[in-house]
């Protein structure tokens, strides 16, 4: 087995104005290579604490991935922590000084001098080559563990480990075999009641998540060969799917956008919003059946896209009414077979509530959902229960299931 640790240095993601993606890229490479990951830390950039991070992790690790701080200024200290934890003194090497000055001339410039550290190394560190970009890696092999340093952009940062580092390490004679469930309607502790002991095993695994689109199970096997990994895999997975299938949309890589446009089969899908900003919008901006769309919050226009005077006196926009009355107008006035609504209130006496509505010609449905937070919170909020009222209405029903649409 081998245990790794990741370091992610730089105050500006230790104080959030970076979200860390690197991290969760590089946890996932190790995963899918059989690699354990014990630990994820993101420290300042303050040579003590990142000196005394890294000497913490060789402690407990074989491999120490250390992203961010190769810089040429005086806060990237990536390659100063190394070099005080092996006890090693940093010297220019020629080589990668001439390749630095060359991509500063090949461009009509002048290299400043602070970027001379880039080209430093130490005796235990081998320069990693970085194509696109001036900040090179180190890979580092000390007392028969292995420090990765890589430039913190995340396009340098992929290449590097793609090209550079994967070809370097001592990877184990595992593989990983993972499928990730996605579902919808379903809570995650019912998710949980519903597989039972499955969850307590090692290997296969299979785990929960909560997603904004709704509950993720994954299953994933290890095994020395991938074939192995994924026969080990396969019955609990074949268990997973079967107690799930009632609620699941796909798996992996799929979106609930993508479902939607399986079940349309063929048929245009016209979108009404109101209140929600255009959320529903994005998230079918690259599907293929979706054929028009209306965002406003104008009574005027929405009373020329099919809300009658009558519901928005009586009920008001923000009602089951009107998001009936609007997903059937989606049809007849944006010219698409099928039409969804969503009707929206961020503020005011209504704030979090949301009405959704799916009219087709043999199919109409609608749901009401309401949940506190901010505005961004509840327009996202209602664009997912949107795809998901649309999932769930169109899918056909599997044998023993009633029909989605009411």
């Amino acid at each position: 087995m081998l245990l790794a640790e990741i370091i992610s240095v730089g105050t500006e993601l230790l104080l959030g104005e970076i979200v860390d993606s690197n991290a969760a890229f590089l946890a996932q490479e190790l995963a899918a290579r059989g690699v354990t990951l014990r630990r994820k830390v993101v420290l300042g950039d303050n040579l003590g604490r990142v000196a005394e991070g890294l000497r913490l992790a060789l402690s407990r690790a074989d491999l120490v991935i250390m992203g961010g701080g190769l810089g040429p200024t005086d806060d990237d200290l990536t390659r100063e922590a190394i070099s005080d934890v092996l006890g090693e003194t940093p010297q220019e090497d020629p080589e990668l000084l001439a390749w630095l000055e060359g991509l500063y001339s090949a461009r009509g410039r002048t290299m400043p001098q602070v970027n001379r550290k880039q080209a430093w190394l130490i005796p235990s560190a081998e320069a990693l080559p970085n194509p696109v970009g001036t900040a090179p890696g180190w890979f580092v092999r000390t007392g028969g563990k292995v420090v990765v340093a890589l430039p913190g952009p995340p396009r340098e940062m992929q290449k590097m480990w793609r090209e550079q580092v994967l070809p370097r390490l001592p990877l184990p004679d595992h593989a990983l075999h993972a499928v990730t469930l996605h579902t919808q309607g379903i809570g995650e502790s019912n998710v949980a009641e519903l597989l039972g002991d499955l969850t307590k095993a090692a290997n296969p695994s299979v785990a929960t998540y909560a997603r904004r689109t709704g509950v993720d199970v994954r299953v994933a096997a290890s095994a020395p060969t991938a074939e192995e990994a994924q026969a080990l895999a396969a019955p609990v997975l074949d268990t997973v799917r079967g107690k799930l299938a009632r609620w699941t949309w796909g798996e992996d890589a799929d979106t609930l956008a993508g479902a939607v446009t399986r079940e349309l089969d063929g048929r245009t899908l016209g979108i009404i919003e109101a209140g929600s900003g255009g959320a529903l919008c994005l998230l079918l901006a690259d599907e293929p059946g979706f054929l028009d769309a209306a965002v406003t919050v104008d009574h005027a226009r929405l009373i020329t896209l099919g809300l009658t005077p009558v519901t928005l006196r009586d009920a008001g926009v923000v009602s089951e009414a009107a998001a009936r009355e609007l997903a059937a107008g989606a049809r007849e006035h944006l010219g698409a077979d099928v039409g969804l609504a969503v009707v929206t209130a961020t503020g005011g006496e209504q704030a979090g509530q949301a009405y959704a509505a799916l009219s087709a010609e043999d199919l109409g449905n609608v749901i009401h959902v309401n949940w506190p937070g901010d505005p961004a919170q509840v327009r996202e909020r209602a664009a997912v229960a949107a795809l998901a009222l649309a999932y769930r209405t169109l899918r056909l029903p599997e044998p023993g299931e009633e029909a989605g649409g009411a």
